[in-house]
């Protein structure tokens, strides 16, 4: 599906990538990791065709800067940053569905389980939505169209626990050869949503891993916490994963998504020293 060969690319003097090479087939979900400046979004912009760059990149045997246009009609981009656009929403939605042969229906109804109010939202300029606007706007927008290759920098980042799980079920809903190539510089925020790890450093591939594929995307997970004593900010904390509570606020019930129980555990371990006893179970559907 993805080919790199030998890809090098350079910055006046500075090396980014260093004879990059990767393989990527059909339905593979593969983490992109690494830290700041290890070269990560280079890479994606030379395969989204953006950069000039040495080596070869094929995208269904097509050359990815020659041939950019016919390659961008079968991906599906989520940006780390969203760009600075001005235009309302409803254009913004109206625009990208003209460009890649959609249906703004089809990304209104995705906008609209995330959670967006897309009738208040609909002639309010893009730029002065919230973050986690912004990155359900951009989701929709990648997810509402037949996308063979999804391409996704960090794109839960600014999403509450509840849109993460939609997420999570929307990716699930995929057809199953489709591409996912999703950058992170954390390890366990995309741990549960991947088949493969490419862990990358200073241009370099310094690592590249098959990991169990074990993880239905849109299950959920029924968890009950019970803890020492009360405590205000494991309480705040609980109430952003919509958890709720007893009268004395020791015992938390709530239910979370299955891709998203290493980042939870994660969360409840800064507070090991006030757990009594934690239970987690998955809901049957």
């Amino acid at each position: 599906m993805i080919q790199f060969e030998n890809v090098s690319k350079k910055f006046r003097t500075v090396t980014v990538l260093d004879k990059v090479t990767l393989n990527i087939q059909a339905g593979e979900r593969i983490a992109l990791v690494g830290f700041n400046g290890a070269g990560k979004t280079t890479l994606i912009r030379c395969l989204l065709g953006e950069y000039n760059h040495q080596g070869t990149i094929l995208v269904k045997d097509q050359a990815a800067r020659k041939q950019r246009q016919q390659i961008l009609a079968h991906v599906g981009f989520v940006p780390q940053l969203p760009p600075p656009l001005k235009m309302p929403v409803g254009q913004l939605l109206q625009f990208a569905a003209d460009l890649c042969h959609s249906q703004v229906e089809r990304m209104r109804k995705i906008g609209e389980r995330l959670g967006l109010d897309l009738d208040q939202l609909w002639n309010r300029p893009f730029v002065k939505l919230s973050g986690g606007q912004k990155q359900k706007i951009l989701i929709s927008i990648a997810l509402g169209r037949d996308s063979q290759i999804l391409i996704m920098d960090e794109p839960a980042a600014n999403l509450d626990p509840e849109a993460r799980r939609i997420f999570f079920s929307l990716l699930d809903e995929c057809p199953k050869d489709t591409v996912m190539l999703i950058s992170s510089h954390r390890l366990d925020e995309v741990a549960a949503l991947v088949n493969r790890v490419v862990e990358m450093d200073r241009g370099q591939i310094v690592l590249d891993d098959k990991v169990a594929d074990q993880v239905n995307l849109s299950h959920q997970l029924h968890c009950q916490i019970q803890f020492n004593r009360n405590e205000d900010a494991f309480a705040k904390a609980l109430q952003t994963w919509q958890f709720s509570s007893d009268e004395q606020q020791l015992v938390w019930q709530g239910q979370i998504a299955g891709a998203d129980r290493l980042r939870f555990l994660g969360m409840i371990s800064r507070y090991a020293g006030l757990l009594a006893q934690v239970q987690l179970e998955e809901v049957q559907s």
